[in-house]
């Protein structure tokens, strides 16, 4: 008796693979993009991947600020307003 037959019906154990965007830029959070540019990293205010790029500056413009912010969460902090790339604006019929 092997333990296929014994077990029952077999389950595949994979698991669902779902891109990653990075939550500034709204690009892949691929090597191919972060390769030279210092990878990606989460963001302790929203929980969020982004982008090396994408975290807010520190006191020296080429060193990061700690703890990790985005860039959006660190406009929210300071009372920017900043654009969302994801809003769906549509046209208001202005009519007769």
């Amino acid at each position: 008796m092997s333990i296929r037959k014994a077990g029952g019906d077999w389950e595949p154990m994979l698991l669902g693979i779902e891109p990653r965007q990075c939550k500034v830029c709204q690009e892949g959070l691929y090597r191919d993009k972060t390769f030279l540019s210092g990878g990606w990293s989460r963001c302790t205010v929203c929980d969020e991947f982004v982008h090396y790029t994408c975290l807010a500056s520190g006191k020296v413009s080429f060193l990061k600020a700690r703890p990790r912010v985005c860039k959006t969460c660190r406009a929210a902090q300071e009372g920017i307003p900043s654009p969302s790339p994801l809003k769906d604006e549509t046209p208001v019929a202005v009519g007769s």
